[in-house]
């Protein structure tokens, strides 16, 4: 072992390891922030929130003709909605560097896989087939699909679709152009402007909690795909070593960091601080220096503005920085998935006289493209950058207006109507990618049960005179990088993680031959 390399403790496991473990970071808080977290993502945490929804909309009947009222659960939905958006991109953070380590691990051993069944090949002991033979291989000690989703699951992925598609968000802007519409009618008042705020405000509320509970229900999910996954890839690498007498450690995968303009860094280094959850720790004190201006205040409706001011505010600039980072990593995850999938199709071209037909993502339909289109245009960091200049001059405005409830509604209502609608494109990104990511798990999963079956068929005597296993040396920990956004990942044979130092530093145990 190099001297680089921590010495093992005492809870090193001995087993060979072959299932797929997800990441889980060495730091306490870190720990604990993430499980908070997927606490939020729960379903006892949505369904909680869909009860106080609906509540608060019973409760409206009553006191709904109360500027006070509606100014209460004004700020009480901004102050939800900006924690809910420290979460998501918390969220997607994990879901990128967990992503990024698996396409480096799958592909360190995919490099492994065609060195020795090229070795095979040349000894004879395996021969090249039609890509109809290869199609036709079935493996018997695999389950033939990948796990499926409960009722439950699929509902929610339905409804996700539903409130994400291009036409759900088309009627959210005929129903604002009819608030608009309206506006003569109510002489343009604030109980008009406190209509819309309260409305776009629970519709915030309700998406950014199904969006933390979608992407957990789908982060599990494929937790559980990629456990198949990795069972039948560790079987894969065990035929193959058994048979040609591999001993060479996997490669190590080095996956660049993402290419960034300036902007791009500084949006990026406000994420982080978003998704270490200090924005929620510096609300916290905001609002108790709030909570001591109210006897100063009489605890007036101009005091109960001041705290929705602020998080509207805040949440619209966590709405721009949410879309644009969650397609800037989304994008770059499926560059390392397509990466791995040619490095799959080149094992592949090892064994098979031609090409392999496979199920591939495809839909160009005109809600499709104009989904995409909008979703890129929202993303951009221009847009981002737009959106801090609407808050300055929103700012300004209601400076302007000496800060009184117009001017206060001026930085609740025009953020809470675009935060609304970037919460929605967030979500029809998100389920653009989920159905990308499933369709690459798919593919991932069928090769390798079809490289096994080949392996069985062509070396079956070989395989049935061993008689005890390959020798089992010691552990050695092996790492994955994440430094500046790069990753590196060295020999991950079985890539379950030890993480022991810090939130960007991952070593993995691996079977040494």
């Amino acid at each position: 072992m190099d001297s680089d390399y921590p010495e093992k403790g005492p809870d090193v496991t001995v087993e060979n390891i072959t299932t797929y473990t997800a990441v889980v970071k060495p730091g306490l808080l870190d720990r604990w922030l993430d499980k908070v977290v997927e606490t939020s993502g729960s379903e006892l945490v949505f369904f909680t929130i869909l009860i106080a929804l609906l509540t608060w909309a019973l409760m409206g009947i009553r006191f709904g003709n109360s500027n006070t009222w509606q100014i209460v659960i004004s700020d009480v939905q901004a102050i939800v909605n900006m924690i809910f958006d420290a979460f998501l991109m918390r969220q997607q953070l994990n879901s990128y560097e967990s992503h990024l380590i698996v396409a480096g691990c799958l592909r360190s051993r995919s490099y492994s896989h065609k060195r020795m069944l090229r070795q095979l090949i040349a000894n004879g002991k395996c021969k090249k087939i039609q890509p109809k033979q290869f199609q036709e291989l079935v493996q018997t000690d695999f389950k033939p699909d990948l796990p499926t989703e409960n009722w439950l699951g699929r509902i929610s992925t339905a409804v996700a679709w539903f409130s994400g598609h291009i036409v759900t968000v088309f009627a959210f802007w005929v129903c604002i152009a009819i608030w608009l519409a309206c506006g003569p009618h109510l002489h343009w008042s604030n109980t008009w402007q406190l209509y819309i705020n309260s409305a776009t405000s629970a519709l915030m509320v309700f998406l950014l909690a199904f969006i933390a509970n979608i992407r957990e229900r789908h982060t599990k999910y494929m937790n559980k795909c990629l456990e198949s996954i990795w069972k039948v890839d560790a079987a894969l690498e065990t035929k193959l070593r058994t048979v040609s007498g591999d001993k060479i450690e996997n490669p190590s995968i080095v996956i660049p960091p993402v290419k960034q303009t300036r902007i791009q860094r500084v949006i990026d280094y406000y994420a982080d601080l978003v998704g270490t959850l200090a924005g929620i720790a510096i609300l916290s004190f905001v609002i108790v220096v709030w909570l001591a201006l109210g006897p100063v205040l009489h605890f007036d409706s101009n005091w109960w503005l001041l705290i929705g001011t602020y998080a509207g505010l805040i949440g619209l600039n966590d709405g721009f920085v949410l879309r644009n980072v969650s397609t800037v990593l989304g994008d770059y995850e499926d560059e390392q998935f397509i990466q791995l999938q040619h490095d799959d199709m080149n094992v592949l071209d090892t064994i098979v006289l031609g090409d392999i037909e496979e199920q591939q993502f495809t839909d160009n339909s005109f809600t499709y493209r104009i989904s995409v289109r909008v979703g890129d245009i929202c993303a951009s960091q221009w847009i981002v950058v737009l959106g801090v200049i609407t808050i300055f001059g929103l700012i300004i405005g209601s400076s302007a207006m000496r800060w009184t409830v117009t001017g206060q509604l001026l930085c609740n209502v025009p953020p809470s109507i675009i935060e609304s609608f970037f919460t929605m494109i967030l979500l029809t990104g998100h389920n653009i990618g989920e159905t990308k990511r499933r369709v690459h798990l798919y593919n991932l999963y069928l090769r390798r049960l079809k490289l096994v079956s080949y392996v069985d068929t062509m070396t079956k005597t070989e395989l049935a005179e061993v008689v005890s296993e390959p020798e089992i040396g010691k552990k050695e920990i092996q790492e994955v990088e994440i430094e500046e956004k790069e990753v590196e990942v060295r020999n991950s044979k079985f890539c379950t993680p030890e993480i022991d130092t810090d939130h960007h530093y991952f070593r993995f145990l691996r079977k040494e031959w």
